[in-house]
């Protein structure tokens, strides 16, 4: 029997006894809930985001014995907050940086999306630029993503690696990642940068080039706060990473677009959050 089969039939079972308990005594079990930011490469509405997560916060809240609840967290400011607070018991993070800066405050990493491991900034410039290397954006116009995604930490961290000083390059952001080509494209800015592999096709189609890549961050990260006992971290990820190995765990994995969860090496991210410059 498998890990998160053995916590499955083991942990809940006094869990639930004592919601059973709570219930009788007209004390309702506390909800625990589920944040999920999925970044800024798509948009995606609430209600979709809440339907696609509502089987695996099923399984959870037989896994744990409480309710689980949903909650879709796309403002990164609102996000860095209900980290900084504990507000989360559990947390999808897309974007790497504000999950590296709760594990510096007391939450623990389970595990991150398959699939997105070696996710990184990747700068382009039209066929016809004499652009050819990142060194060469030293004083140039740069098209980004919004400001505070991963993309925009990975770009400006490359440049810091490339040029010496981020500031030596002239950065414009936008909220979504497929609007930065818009800026090269109308001679707005010199370059554009993207981790979206989707923009960077189109991009590549049409006769654009490359210049060059940050270091690549593993992003979407399944974290676990404070308020969910450590005894229970272990089915938490047994539960995720045994996913994608039946029918049903990756019909239910579909709707999110992940092929599955693994498991990473904290300390390792978190030196990566000082090559980024948390």
């Amino acid at each position: 029997m498998s890990l998160f089969r053995r916590f499955l039939f083991r942990v809940p079972a006094a869990s639930l006894a004592f919601a059973a308990l709570l219930a009788c005594v007209g004390l309702p079990a506390q909800v625990l809930v589920l944040a999920v930011n999925e970044g800024v490469t798509y948009r995606v509405g609430n209600d979709e985001i809440r339907a696609r997560y509502a089987p695996i916060a099923a399984d959870l809240s037989k896994l744990l014995g409480q309710p689980v609840t949903v909650e879709p967290v796309s403002h990164y400011p609102t996000l860095q907050k209900g980290l900084q607070d504990k507000a989360y018991d559990l947390a999808l993070v897309h974007p790497a940086h504000h999950s590296i800066r709760a594990l510096r405050s007391g939450y623990r990493l389970l595990a991150v999306a398959k699939g997105y491991e070696t996710y990184r900034a990747s700068f382009f410039v039209r066929g016809d630029s004499p652009l050819k290397t990142l060194a060469d954006l030293k004083g140039q116009r740069l098209g980004a993503p919004d400001e505070d995604s991963i993309t925009a930490w990975m770009v400006r961290a490359a440049l810091r690696d490339a040029v010496g000083d981020a500031q030596a390059v002239k950065i414009s952001y936008t909220r979504y990642q497929d609007a930065v080509p818009f800026f090269v494209d109308n001679n707005l800015t010199n370059a554009g940068a993207t981790a979206a592999a989707a923009v960077l096709k189109d991009w590549q189609a049409k006769g654009g080039r490359l210049i060059g890549q940050s270091k690549a961050v593993p992003i979407k990260h399944l974290i676990v706060g404070p308020s969910v006992p450590a005894g229970q971290h272990a089915a938490l990820r047994a539960y995720f990473l045994e996913l994608d190995s039946t029918d049903d765990g990756r019909h239910k994995l579909a709707p999110l677009k992940l092929k599955g969860f693994q498991p990473w090496d904290e300390a390792a991210l978190l030196a990566l959050g000082q090559w980024l410059g948390l």
